[in-house]
């Protein structure tokens, strides 16, 4: 980007042409960022569904799993 900054009309082709490369990278890059992020609309999540009203069930579920088990582990000290 510095390089933008300092436009001399006395260029050489070479500058010329590295400064031209500079700004189709820097446009690319841009154009990058406007893309998804890769994970609503990849292939990951194809045939998938979100999670049911249920779902605070099995997160019940799995606490009482684990205080089962740090009870278990308690008793037998």
């Amino acid at each position: 980007m510095s390089l933008f900054i300092r436009q001399d009309e006395n260029r050489s082709e070479l500058q010329n042409r590295i400064a031209t490369e500079l700004q189709e990278r820097a446009r690319n890059k841009a154009r990058e960022d406007e893309l998804p992020d890769g994970v609503e609309d990849s292939q990951f999540i194809k045939g998938t569904t979100q999670t049911t009203k249920l779902g605070w069930v099995w997160v019940v579920a799995g606490l009482i799993v684990v205080g089962l088990v740090v009870a278990i582990i308690i008793r037998s000290l």
